[in-house]
């Protein structure tokens, strides 16, 4: 097996992540583990294709014996006791990595997967900036003069990286002429540098794994963290890792992905944003009662939403793991008085119900929605700084049962399928890939903060109501394909109108063609990012 980098230097001091026993480890890791990784993304297709042709997911019956015992996971180190507010964000660029270190948050996730578009140079810049925020040296001066440094008043977030799912490729490592596999590329690149450094700093080593869908998925990374650990002479249960339950297959196996990571386990997060895209992605073609109805109709309050939420904090705090809400996609522009105060009410009631269903914190897309979500947990776990409790792991939920229909109960959410969440649906799918082929994965529109999984939505239920002909409630009109590839030419238009005919030409309509490839064409692309891909550096 050998490893090869296409480009050495995508950056400056790239050479400082690149080295030949950082990437003789990514490339053991490959060794050892991307077989497996082959193998279960392979079982992804055979699962979904059983699944479609029933319309049926139910909870495993060779694992009742996991779901019945009297087991917990590892108690969390004192860097994760609390969590009551996590920010969210992509580790590159340094300012973006400072802001989010010092927001006040208890947490930051530094995301190198949906809200980061995976160009070589982000990737490495990210590692890069990982490394220098653990020894205290990250710092930043903008063009015109401002610095950026990490504040010494206040404690700043505990990092928690998340890299990339595990069907996503590293085109710019090869391993035996192939490309590496992105998940052992971000994970080893940033535990060889940034482990010891972490545990020295009275933390350690933590991540978010996303995007799984079974707990054999969780049990290879628990493999990869035994043999890293033993790698770097670290103990096992140094390394703790939250999975975000995002895949509709994940939600029927909570406590078997606990149970396989329980030395390495914090907890589970509720990504909700994802967890829809799963929906319409498992059962896109398995009948009308499948069919999401307009994204922004589709509220956390929805039966089917409510079962998964309320079976997480159950399994979660029965196991001694932490349950962390979603993300709240509103984020403040503070231009608009108006605009700020509508974020901040619902920011509030969104992490109210959360707070008081159990949840143990909740994520925040930017730094003045930071206090929001802090009052929010402290009115329900008490000020940190006067005795308040870290969390509420003793918050059981024993009145909570949730059954395999109530979590497939789709058609029970309120709301139409109508032309305008079609038109919205097209403008955010193209805007958000133009802006993902630019560079950057996470961006504001309509005062929204958008990432891979909304575009991922949109663009799901567009080929979704193609597929199953859904009548739209506001005009009449069956969608069809004629009638997408009208609508995407006026939305694309629209977007040429609004950045002008340099962005256009260079990311729009690149953007727009994509979207039309995928949303048109009789197969199904399993994510959109694979075919995007492509197209970056």
């Amino acid at each position: 097996m050998a490893i090869t980098v296409t480009d050495p230097r995508p950056i400056e001091r790239a050479e400082e992540i690149l080295t030949p026993k950082a990437l003789a480890f990514v490339e053991e890791l490959h060794k050892r583990f991307a077989g497996t990784r082959n193998e279960l993304l392979a079982a992804r297709g055979i699962k979904r294709q059983r699944v479609a042709e029933t319309g049926k997911l139910d909870f495993l019956p060779e694992t009742q014996d996991v779901r019945d015992g009297d087991w917990k996971v590892a108690e969390a180190p004192e860097a994760l006791q609390d969590r009551r507010v996590e920010m969210t964000g992509p580790a590159s660029p340094a300012k973006m990595a400072i802001n989010a270190l010092n927001s006040g948050a208890k947490v930051w996730l530094a995301d190198l997967e949906d809200a980061s578009t995976p160009t070589w140079s982000n990737v490495i810049d990210s590692i890069l900036n990982l490394r220098d925020a653990a020894t205290g040296s990250l710092s930043y001066t903008s063009p015109d003069g401002k610095e950026y440094t990490l504040r010494t008043d206040a404690p700043l977030a505990v990092v928690v990286a998340r890299p990339r799912g595990w069907h996503l490729p590293e085109k710019h490592l090869l391993i035996d002429g192939e490309p590496a596999v992105g998940a052992l590329v971000d994970f080893g690149l940033h535990f060889f540098h940034v482990a010891k450094q972490l545990v020295l700093n009275g933390q350690g080593p933590y991540y978010y794994l996303p995007k799984m869908e079974s707990h054999l998925e969780a049990r290879l990374w628990n493999e990869v963290f035994v043999y890293a650990q033993d790698f770097l002479g670290l103990g096992q249960g140094t390394i703790r890792a939250t999975v975000l339950i995002e895949t509709i297959p994940a939600a029927f196996e909570m406590d078997e992905i606990l149970y396989e990571l329980r030395d390495h386990a914090s907890g589970l997060n509720a990504g909700r944003w994802d967890y829809l895209f799963s929906i319409i992605k498992y059962f896109r073609d398995a009948g009308e009662e499948f069919v999401l109805p307009d994204r922004a109709s589709v509220v956390m309050t929805a039966p089917f939403m409510r079962a998964y939420t309320e079976l997480l904090v159950k399994t979660c705090h029965q196991r001694g793991a932490f349950a962390m809400g979603g993300m709240a996609a509103v984020i403040p522009n503070r231009r608009h008085p108006e605009v700020t105060e509508a974020a901040f009410a619902k920011v509030r009631a969104d992490k109210t119900r959360e707070a008081n269903d159990g949840f143990d914190g909740s994520w925040v897309a930017h730094p003045d929605l930071v206090p929001t979500c802090r009052e929010v947990f402290d009115a329900v776990l008490g000020d940190p700084e006067k005795g308040g409790r870290p969390n509420q792991l003793d918050k059981q939920r024993p009145e909570v049962s949730v059954t395999a229909d109530q979590l497939l109960d789709i058609a029970s959410a309120d709301g139409q399928v109508t032309e305008g969440g079609l038109r919205l649906n097209l403008y955010v799918a193209v805007a958000y890939t133009a802006v993902w082929l630019s560079g950057n994965g996470a961006v504001a529109i309509h005062n929204l903060m958008e990432d891979a999984a909304t575009a991922e939505i949109s663009r799901s239920q567009v080929w979704q109501q193609i597929r199953n002909k859904s009548v739209l409630a506001d005009t009449g009109n069956t969608v069809t394909r004629e009638l997408v590839e009208r609508i995407l030419g006026e939305e694309t238009e629209r977007l040429r109108t609004e950045f002008g005919d340099e962005a256009f030409r260079r990311y729009y309509k690149p953007a727009s063609d994509l979207i039309a490839d995928i949303c048109l064409s009789e197969d199904y692309t399993d994510f959109l990012t694979t075919p995007a891909y492509e197209l970056v550096d």
